[in-house]
């Protein structure tokens, strides 16, 4: 008997042994497994990365320069039908981004915990910022239009004092009335050109204020791709951005085209729309090493930036994409094409909303 237990301490004691000397090398493995396994992972998640920026580049440049091309595409051109289905289509795409996509996203960044909450808990600044930059978009609006009325107004007034004093070197009651029948429709013609100037002005504004609020949001967007490190996540947003930049480029195309820019202007804008979330991963990417997105700063810059473009987003789309076409006499006048526009937003709105499942 005492000589069975002396056996099975020996065997106790071996058994220790083993585990002892391989229990490291174990350890080992599984360390480097686990560091081979990251390692792969932000290997294939550059290559979706590196997919997105050019599926994205393209998806965009294709969306803006369409309605651009409406001198050859005749579907395309302001003044045809469908022209305003695209756009209400379009609308509504830009309408959910804000709404659906970049608003909760700033209440999520705005509200986390790894914030301060003497500050940021006790007063909904999410709310607050989107308010401020909506009130700001339209006094942007209104100053802008308002500055270029008053000044194309006084380079009329200027034209029409040098023909008064011309005319009063001139005598003769035939030749007076003859100028005077000619100011008349002089006078109309002016009245004409004054509203459509201030039409012009109103879209070339319009057209300028709504690339920067998709131009901040698609910094933003492209920045938080970038440094994302899981493939899983990626694969989803690289098609749910492409098809979110091919439809605000079209909305976008739309107003620069019915803006009426110079070819070099209509180009640059094109082109910066294009860029910007591409350049936005990019960045993203040159950074992942150091990005911390769970940080407080990053989470405030994200969550005002956020809040910011979905106020602009959600009053251009309203305000100067919708009600202006929806409330437009051509519009009032044509049931079919008021009918159309109606389903394409909702179209728009809903397949944007849809895709909140994947981005």
């Amino acid at each position: 008997m005492a000589h069975l237990q002396a056996c099975f301490l020996n065997i106790f004691k071996a058994s220790s042994l083993l585990i002892l000397l391989y229990y490291p090398t174990i350890v080992t493995c599984e360390c480097t497994c686990e560091v081979e396994d990251l390692e792969h992972g932000k290997g294939e998640a550059l290559k979706f990365k590196l997919g997105s920026i050019l599926s994205i580049l393209v998806a965009g440049a294709i969306g803006v320069s369409l309605p651009l091309l409406g001198k050859k595409i005749k579907a395309l051109r302001p003044e045809n039908d469908v022209f305003f289905m695209i756009k209400a289509f379009a609308a509504g795409v830009i309408l959910a981004t804000g709404f659906i996509h970049i608003l909760p996203d700033a209440f999520e960044t705005l509200t986390s915990p790894c914030l301060n909450q003497d500050l940021w808990g006790q007063f909904p600044f999410t709310g607050f910022v989107a308010m401020m930059s909506a009130i700001g978009t339209l006094m942007v609006d209104s100053f802008a239009a308002g500055f270029y009325k008053r000044m194309h107004f006084n380079k009329n007034k200027q034209v029409d004092t040098t023909d008064e004093e011309a005319a009063g070197e001139h005598e003769g009651h035939v030749h007076v009335h003859t100028h005077a029948t000619h100011g008349h429709a002089h006078g109309s013609a002016s009245l004409k050109e004054d509203l459509a100037l201030s039409e012009l002005v109103r879209r070339r504004v319009i057209s300028q204020v709504l690339e920067l609020g998709i131009v901040v949001h698609s910094i933003i967007i492209g920045i938080s791709l970038g440094a994302s490190g899981s493939p899983e996540t990626i694969k989803p947003l690289m098609a749910a951005l492409s098809f979110h930049q091919f439809f605000e480029g079209l909305g976008l195309g739309g107003c620069i085209t019915q803006a009426q820019f110079k070819s070099a202007s209509m180009a640059i804008m094109a082109t910066l729309f294009s860029l910007t979330t591409p350049v936005g991963i990019a960045i993203g990417i040159g950074i992942s090493n150091i990005y911390d997105e769970r940080s407080p700063t990053a989470l405030i810059v994200e969550g005002i930036f956020n809040a910011a473009s979905a106020g602009i987003l959600i009053y251009m789309a309203l305000v100067d994409l919708l009600a202006s076409d929806f409330m437009s006499p051509r519009m009032q006048g044509n049931f079919r094409i008021q009918l159309g526009a109606n389903v394409s937003l909702l179209l728009g709105a809903g397949c944007m909303a849809f895709m909140v499942r994947w981005a």
